[in-house]
């Protein structure tokens, strides 16, 4: 489902640039190959997507309905992040398989179950709201984890991705449930992907209650989430600090 954790906050580190005191054994040299290339191509991928934006906003001279300028690539570099979870379930990066599945997934299911499948909200400018909160955080946190795979992460990109999830965090958040508030009438109009009974199978599935208890699970995620960056920022940057004071 679309959780909090998907609105242009910070994802789990997926072990690369780890803050913890103890370094973990990172990644074979293959593995780190491999890792690199995925982490340059993503990262290009969103810049794809933000040259795209640009372009389209200069070409209408408006910032309604950008979505249909990028809609392609959106959906196949986020759907690419699928591969991160076969990432943790083969051990190549040490971070929860669960959890990343959880983040992963719910990126995929607004892309592709609400804004894909739900045509008349992609013309609400919330979509484009979270899409450039989502374009913003994916280039930062893929260009983080390939300069920390090459053990040099310049400070700004460091200073950005513990930073800028601040606003952008909230900003995506607000997109994504106004989105989801936007495409409620319409799913509830049509019935998609919902179950009636009776049934062969004796089941029931109504879609339209489902992104309503979508929509009231960020209420005890968000802040929970949001909190503990907050929190990671702190260590994280503090522990830059000192390092440079020592040197």
């Amino acid at each position: 489902m679309a959780a909090p954790g998907s609105g242009g906050g910070s994802r789990a580190d997926n072990g690369y640039g780890s803050q913890q005191p103890r370094r973990r054994r990172g990644p074979g040299a293959l593995a780190t190959a491999y890792l690199v290339i995925y982490n340059v191509v993503m990262t290009a991928g969103w810049l794809v997507i933000a040259v795209g934006l640009v372009r389209a906003y200069l070409a209408k001279g408006s910032y309604h309905s950008l979505y249909y300028s990028i809609e392609k690539p959106l959906k196949f570099f986020q759907t690419g992040a699928l591969l991160e979870i076969l990432h943790c379930a083969f051990g190549i990066v040490p971070s929860s398989v669960v959890l990343t599945a959880f983040q992963v997934m719910s990126r995929v299911f607004l892309t592709w179950a609400v804004t894909h499948s739900v045509k008349e909200v992609q013309t609400e400018d919330s979509v484009l709201l979270f899409v450039v909160a989502w374009t913003i955080t994916e280039i930062i946190r893929y260009s983080f984890y390939t300069f920390s795979l090459l053990n040099h992460l310049p400070y700004l990109i460091k200073w950005a991705r513990y930073t800028l999830f601040i606003v952008l965090y909230p900003m995506g958040v607000s997109g994504e449930l106004l989105t989801i508030y936007a495409a409620l009438p319409f799913v509830r109009q049509s019935g998609l992907y919902s179950i009636s009974l009776p049934n062969k199978y004796n089941f029931s599935f109504d879609y339209y209650t489902f992104l309503i208890l979508v929509m009231v699970s960020y209420i005890p995620i968000f802040p929970q989430l949001y909190f503990h960056m907050l929190h990671q920022r702190r260590k994280v940057l503090s522990q830059t600090e000192e390092h440079k004071k020592s040197e």
